[in-house]
């Protein structure tokens, strides 16, 4: 699903209260990590990624590879914040035409 950009705006203003879900620490993108953001966005649609200093990759690299490996959209990328959507079977967030 590719998002408009009406859709990416609706979607930062909901991202922008969240808090962050998924950490991308010292061991960068795993398996176990690429686990756990997969069923926090079937259960919520939009998560937000906090990038640690610790992490041996860039905040592009990180987000490129995690839409890649989720099959999700990056809505943002602010600073060491990344939110991404993926839209679930129980369409949870009603996005604008």
């Amino acid at each position: 699903m590719i998002l408009n950009n009406q859709q990416k705006k609706f979607l930062k203003s909901l991202g922008h209260e969240l808090r962050a879900v998924v950490m991308v620490g010292k061991d960068g993108v795993n398996p176990a990590l690429i686990l756990n953001l997969k069923q926090a966005l079937n259960a919520h649609e939009l998560v937000k990624v906090s990038m640690l200093n610790t992490s041996p990759i860039t905040v592009n690299e990180a987000a490129i590879e995690l839409a890649s490996e989720t099959k999700s959209e990056v809505v943002s990328k602010v600073g060491r914040v990344i939110v991404l959507y993926k839209q679930s079977e129980k369409k949870l967030i009603q996005l604008p035409k």
